[in-house]
């Protein structure tokens, strides 16, 4: 590989040669930043001021398009965000009509980012609105929880919700499609007692849709849990068109986890376990899986065995 010999001078040009060319590259880096652009972004709408009286849907999409005006610096390290803010849209207008302009809002919205951003139009610039009546609802409370647990703890009964239903207020049409109401996740680690705990409601994302009340009272009940083996007997479904079938074996084996409270309580005659012959009949298969079809709620199925039982049919 050839090697370029420079003599001290020849150096002296090539070092001066590079430092130019970085110096008018930083230049040119700092008259870009300098510069004032126009840039398109989509955010999200939040709408605030809602009528009382009014329910309503949207009849576009809760996405819009934002120009923004910024120096070249600005716009680099708005792009670096991983997410735009949503801007809030004020729905008092919606008193006496159904449409709400945003141009007419830019000052509200601009107050809403940086001075030196400012939002020149939003698209599209008229959000309308379709109005129907309002109605109330009661639907259940789930709680969700994401728990670690010390070692031999874990839930040992239903969960306890106060108040265990909420009301929900806006359109008919929206209302009958929400059947459950979720909460934020609780989460706790290390966890070997019960957990008494006020947790908010999942945020309504649904600007037409309120809920009363905000937040509930959770309790977890945990205890201590251990393995029990159980012998279950087996039950044959859908065997009618025969005149006996026979199972090898006629049992299986159940590995369950339960809570020393509710060890004495948990036998046999609480799981049912059964196979169904349309298994055989409708796919041909050479043994039948096991299927539990009853078991206590405050037990967890561990392991079955077998899973699968040979059979023999007498037509």
């Amino acid at each position: 590989m050839p090697i370029l010999n420079l003599n001290k001078a020849q150096r002296r040009k090539l070092s001066i040669f590079a430092k130019c060319i970085v110096f008018s590259f930083l230049a040119w880096g700092l008259f870009a930043v300098s510069n004032t652009y126009t840039y398109t972004v989509k955010s999200g709408v939040q709408y605030v001021n809602i009528p009382d009286n009014r329910a309503f849907h949207p009849l576009q999409s809760d996405t819009v398009s934002i120009r923004l005006r910024a120096v070249g610096w600005q716009l680099l390290f708005f792009r670096l965000q991983s997410a735009v803010q949503p801007i809030q849209v004020d729905l008092s207008g919606l008193e006496n009509r159904n449409w709400i302009v945003l141009g007419n809002q830019l000052g509200f919205i601009n107050r809403q980012f940086p001075a030196n951003q400012r939002v020149i139009a939003v698209s599209p610039d008229t959000l309308y609105f379709d109005f129907s009546k309002q109605t109330e609802r009661k639907v259940p409370v789930t709680p969700l929880y994401r728990l670690q647990f010390s070692r031999q703890y874990a839930v040992i009964d239903d969960l306890r919700v106060s108040p265990e239903y909420v009301t929900i207020t806006g359109p008919l049409e929206d209302v009958v499609q929400i059947e459950r109401w979720e909460t934020d996740t609780i989460r706790a680690t290390d966890v070997s007692s019960d957990i008494h705990t006020t947790v908010r409601l999942k945020q309504n994302h649904r600007a037409n849709i309120n809920v009363y009340p905000t937040m509930v009272e959770v309790s977890i009940p945990v205890g201590e849990v251990t393995e029990k083996i159980l012998e279950v007997p087996l039950k044959v479904e859908n065997a009618k068109s025969f005149s006996s079938v026979k199972l090898l074996p006629g049992r299986v084996k159940l590995t369950v986890m339960v809570s020393l409270r509710d060890f004495t309580r948990v036998t046999a005659n609480s799981f049912e376990a059964v196979v169904n012959m349309e298994e055989w009949v409708e796919h041909g298969v050479n043994k039948l899986p096991v299927i539990i079809t009853r078991m206590p709620e405050f037990c967890r199925l561990v392991k079955i065995e077998p899973q699968n039982v040979d059979f023999f049919v007498r037509k």
